[in-house]
This record gives structure tokens, C-alpha cells and sequence, in this order.
């Protein structure tokens, strides 16, 4: 299964837009768009699980909320310190979206 998490990016936004004007253009059939996107969601999950390998940890100064539903874990955190080997970033406000 592939999640559809990676549609709300940048790049997925800019590859929606572009499907969008093409299919107004008439360039495209709108079943051809949803092919499109289906394998853009197949190709960036597996690209991300299977090409990163840069690792960082992150301590959160409070937990805000939690969920878990459908086998998904949805974490609302204040106060986030992520490091990356030396570099350290703090965050007011982050949002964590884990999937199986």
C-alpha cells in the first residue's frame, strides 16, 4: 500500500498542478492524471524507504496530542529539538505522521 502523505509536498503539489493544466488543456485524460499520481505515491514511499539513509533524533518538550487510528500514529509535539550529528534545530510546533 501506498500512502498518499507525500501529495501535500511541494513536489506533489507543483505534479498536481501540472496534471491539472494538462488535463484543462485536453492533453490528458483525467484516468491518465490519477495513474500518474497512483505511481507517484508507489515511487516516493519506496524511494524514502529504501534510498535514505541520513538518521536524526528529536526530544520533544511536551507531547500535545496523540492517535492512532487505521495503523496510523499521529503525534502533535511542542518544544521539538531534532539533531543531525552536530547541527541542532529547534521548532515551536511540529506535526509527526507515522505509517506501517
Amino acid at each position: 500500500m501506498s500512502y498518499q502523505l507525500y501529495r501535500n509536498t511541494t513536489l506533489g503539489h507543483t505534479l498536481q498542478e501540472s496534471l491539472d493544466e494538462l488535463i484543462q488543456y485536453g492533453q490528458i485524460t483525467p484516468q491518465l492524471a490519477c495513474k500518474v499520481l497512483l505511481q507517484f505515491d508507489k515511487s516516493i514511499n519506496q524511494t524514502l524507504a529504501t534510498r535514505v539513509k541520513s538518521r536524526l533524533t528529536f526530544k520533544a518538550g511536551k507531547l500535545n496530542t496523540y492517535r492512532f487510528c487505521d495503523n496510523v500514529w499521529t503525534f502533535m509535539l511542542n518544544d521539538v529539538e531534532f539533531r543531525e550529528v552536530q547541527e541542532i534545530t529547534k521548532i515551536d510546533k511540529v506535526k509527526i505522521v507515522a505509517c506501517d
